[in-house]
């Protein structure tokens, strides 16, 4: 098995800017990703966020950080480009992580409202229709 570096994605929207709606969007996008993937913590290279601008009660990577194992990851908050229509109230993530998982198994977690972000990999659209 050979490894190799791959980039996970995700988002989910929040109902509001609070610090108690962020934590649990974060730790409910986060838990979706490391049970539908297969990496241990000390495989995660490092982690980015990016929320959209009206998102600022807390950074998200504040939340990551307190997750088992997570303290020695690098991660960074960035704020996403304030584009015209765009989705609003939506935190996105990218981990990149050492894996002998190959790409087109790697699951990507769109949720909430962002499943319109990535529809072809949002398996539960049909539902949210």
């Amino acid at each position: 098995m050979e490894w190799k570096v791959r980039g996970i994605r995700g988002a989910i929207t929040v109902p509001q800017n609070n610090k108690q709606e962020i934590a649990s969007a974060v730790t409910e996008l986060l838990d979706d990703i490391e049970a539908q993937n297969s990496f241990a913590s000390e495989d995660i290279s490092y982690v980015f966020f990016t929320t959209t601008p009206d998102l600022n009660a807390i950074f998200p990577a504040a939340i990551a950080r307190k997750r088992p194992g997570w303290n020695q990851v690098p991660l960074l908050d960035l704020q996403q480009m304030s584009v015209p229509g765009s989705l609003s109230c939506c935190i996105r993530v990218l981990l990149q992580v050492n894996t002998t998982v190959s790409q087109s198994k790697i699951h990507h977690s769109y949720l909430r409202e962002a499943q319109y972000l990535r529809p072809d990999l949002s398996q539960d659209l049909s539902v949210a229709q």
